[in-house]
């Protein structure tokens, strides 16, 4: 188990470097940063001054060498908009960042489980059928549309919640079921068709035979077992809609992580940019890196050294 555990821990420092490299080798593949980062009528002293105080004139070893250190470190600079600290920023953000994601995924485990759990039960059956055709409606409208759509029918036709904003705590109902929209349809496929393979099982029939009802079986003897597909999939979800949370932010006007990077962006400030990107990242791996301990408790081949993702 201390191997496994060992081994994903490597490979999860690997990957979060090798996003550090990308994003490193991105921002000077774009152009000169400071000229980036600088108004179009900046002078050229301006640009000197400015790769100066950002240790852009240094060589590209240096400054992937400082830039390392600086991560490590916690020091993502200061924003050049906001004129204080980046990290300082996104803490502020992030809380509502992580807030809303937690709420969409419980929202997306409860209704994609459940649509999942249905239709296994009733394969085949007309109940089936409408449980995919609604997952393949959700999975096809993108995210800025599910949002406008809720905001026109509980927002301004029915006045239920506020449009935009976290001011009150109904506010992040409509934000949070448009970013569950998209992850229940994975999460009820995956479900449907692991507990459908489960079902197949011999101890399953032989249930059947002795006269346990479907739901009995699935609910007390199956779930488990089916459970392992579904909780990577809710894994990579999680980490999808923390960095997903762009789009349902701006169109809600949420105060999170990711409106300050959009911000960032029509602002073109970099270190802030940057900083969001790496902390989005690193959030993703964290959460990937907890489904596989979580996997220690729910597959025992893993423990005993067997099967592996």
């Amino acid at each position: 188990m201390a191997r496994y555990l060992f081994k994903r821990l490597l490979q999860s420092i690997v990957t979060l470097w090798c996003v550090l490299t990308v994003i490193f080798l991105l921002v000077r593949l774009a152009g000169d940063p400071a000229q980036l980062m600088l108004p179009v009528d900046a002078t050229r002293h301006d640009v000197v001054a400015l790769n100066a105080s950002l240790g852009l004139n240094h060589s590209l070893g240096v400054q992937y060498w400082d830039y390392l250190q600086s991560v490590v470190q916690g020091n993502f600079g200061e924003s050049l908009y906001y004129k204080q600290s980046v990290l300082s920023l996104i803490a502020e953000r992030l809380p509502a960042t992580l807030t809303l994601a937690v709420v969409a995924i419980v929202i997306a485990i409860i209704v994609g489980s459940l649509m999942g759990i249905v239709s296994a039960i009733k394969k085949d059956t007309w109940i089936d059928r409408l449980s995919t055709s609604l997952v393949f409606l959700l999975q096809s409208f993108p995210a800025f549309f599910i949002g406008i759509l809720l905001i026109l029918i509980f927002a301004v036709k029915l006045h239920l919640v506020p449009t935009s904003g976290n001011a009150t705590p109904v506010a992040i109902l409509l934000p949070a079921f448009t970013l569950a929209a998209y992850p229940i349809a994975p999460i009820a496929r995956t479900m449907r068709t692991s507990l459908i393979e489960n079902m197949g099982e011999k101890f399953v029939l032989a249930n059947q035979a002795m006269g346990f009802n479907d739901v009995d079986i699935v609910f007390n003897r199956v779930l488990k077992n089916a459970m392992l597909p579904v909780v990577t999939v809710i894994g990579l979800e999680l980490g999808t809609m923390i960095g997903g949370a762009v789009v349902t932010e701006t169109v809600f006007s949420w105060p999170g992580l990711g409106q300050l990077i959009i911000q960032a962006v029509q602002k073109r400030d970099f270190p802030l940019i940057q900083a969001g990107v790496i902390i989005i990242s690193a959030f993703y791996i964290i959460i990937n890196f907890g489904v596989d301990v979580l996997y220690l408790y729910l597959d025992p081949r893993v423990k005993k050294g067997g099967a592996s993702r």
